[in-house]
């Protein structure tokens, strides 16, 4: 097997990926991502104990154990750009020998589980609900850029919305990607579930208006108003469509969990969450650690 050229994967002079700065013995089998990289930190204080803390641009990483599991969190930034770096970097932590830069012939698996904050898009659902991505709409198009993408994608799903939508053809082509079974049957019991988009901007792409008009006003509604085989689009935020879809490519279980902090339909936020993220943040855990 050919060796990975230096330019294609770089690696620090200590054995470390090139943006995360993780070495493959510092990576849990079971990862909890999150956006920000002051609650990769706040997560950590939940540990019972640390083995190390890693902090490289906006990548903040820990590995510790919570009540017996050993678990890393790591901080990615925000938008699907920055999930590319992070998924990629993390599957070749797991399945790249990094010395001699060649694909191990045992694949390893992780758990990786997106806890963030969201903006529901439905009526009914309430500021401080857990909701679940049973499937991750993507409208970044990152996934499009990889071979396999039919392999991973709901093509009915895609097809359906892109008819409701009146998708127009100048934008990236939606794709719609399943979460993870196993990690779903997990964490339904603290979650509702329902499809999530993943958008490439907080304003213009998820529907709001400040000085710039949309292209298309009507966005918000179609996407409330979009039902496919008993399912609907719950919420609104940026980054677990590329977990999704590259997860399943990779052989990964994923799973993206958010706390809704803003209700689109009724026009109402709350930005004074820490104390429901906290909850979130323990429910989650517990869940990982088989609690």
């Amino acid at each position: 097997m050919s060796a990975i050229p230096p330019s294609e994967l770089m690696v620090h002079a200590d054995g470390s990926i090139f943006h995360l700065h993780l070495r493959p013995e510092q990576l849990a089998d079971t990862v909890v991502l999150v956006g920000d990289p002051g609650r990769a930190q706040h997560i950590s204080t939940f540990f019972n104990s640390v083995e190390f803390e890693q902090h490289s641009r906006e990548f903040v990483s820990a590995t510790g154990d919570y009540r017996g599991t050993r678990i890393t969190v790591l901080s990615t930034g925000i938008g699907t750009d920055n999930i590319d770096i992070v998924l990629n970097e993390l599957d070749a932590l797991a399945n790249i020998d990094l010395t001699t830069r060649t694909i191990k012939t045992h694949h390893r698996s992780l758990r990786l589980v997106r806890l963030g904050t969201s903006g529901a898009l439905q009526p009914d659902i309430p500021i401080g609900r857990l909701i679940l991505s049973k499937i991750s709409i993507g409208f970044d198009g990152l996934l499009n850029w990889y071979a396999g993408r039919e392999r991973v994608c709901l093509a009915d799903y895609e097809e359906a919305f892109v008819a409701h939508m009146e998708w127009p053809s100048g934008l990236p082509a939606p794709y719609f990607v399943p979460n993870s079974l196993q990690l779903a049957d997990l964490l339904t019991p603290i979650s509702a579930q329902g499809m999530t988009v993943s958008a490439p901007g907080f304003y213009g792409p998820q529907g709001r208006v400040l000085r710039l008009p949309l292209r298309d006003a009507g966005l918000l509604d179609k996407i409330e108003s979009f039902r496919f085989q008993g399912d609907r689009i719950c919420n609104f935020e940026m980054e677990g469509s590329a977990i999704a879809g590259l997860s399943a490519l990779m052989g990964h279980q994923s799973a993206t969990i958010c706390l809704i902090i803003a209700n689109r339909y009724q026009k109402q936020s709350n930005t004074s969450y820490q104390n429901l993220m906290d909850q979130s943040i323990e429910l989650v855990l517990d869940k990982l650690a088989g609690l």
